[in-house]
Formats: C-alpha cells, structure tokens, sequence
C-alpha cells in the first residue's frame, strides 16, 4: 500500500466519522509530531487500561491512527485495517 492509498484510506475514515471526531483527527493528522505524537501515545496507553472503567479498548486504534502518521511501517498495515474495516461496515 502506497503512501497514497494510506491517506485515501484516512481521508475515507474521516468522512465516515461524526463530524467532531472527524475534525479532530483531521487537526491532529495535519498537525507537527510534537503535537500529534503525545496524545497517540497517551490513548495507545489508555487503550492497553481498557479493562478501568473510563478507559477502553476503543483508545487503542485511535493511538494507532495517529502514530502512524510518523512510523511508515506502520501505514499499510493499518491502512489496509481502515480499509477492511470500512468495507465491512459498508456491506452491512
């Protein structure tokens, strides 16, 4: 998966997101690292405290979004994760 396709699979979560949450990752995904690194680690960690009443699991793949911004590795993989997950929800 190309660069491309990643931010194509982003552009597409974005839009299918509430319009909040959709603007808020827009923001963070456009933003420095400086900015956007700290909150991916903290929700990566409240993801791992899922099982604590506040936290959840749902932390955990938000972290992922936003981390892989910065980490290339991690772009087709979670690129491909957006896109399986977007079809799947689209086929129901």
């Amino acid at each position: 998966m190309a660069h491309w396709e990643y931010t194509a699979a982003m552009a597409r979560l974005q839009e299918r997101l509430p319009r909040f949450a959709g603007a808020s990752l827009r923001y963070f995904a456009d933003s420095s690292p400086w900015v956007r690194v700290p909150p991916a680690l903290l929700l990566i960690v409240g993801g791992t405290l899922g099982f604590l009443p506040i936290l959840g699991f749902w932390m955990m793949p938000l972290g992922l979004v936003l981390i892989a911004q910065d980490v290339p590795p991690l772009r087709r993989p979670l690129g491909r994760a957006i896109l399986w997950a977007d079809n799947k929800w689209t086929g129901r």
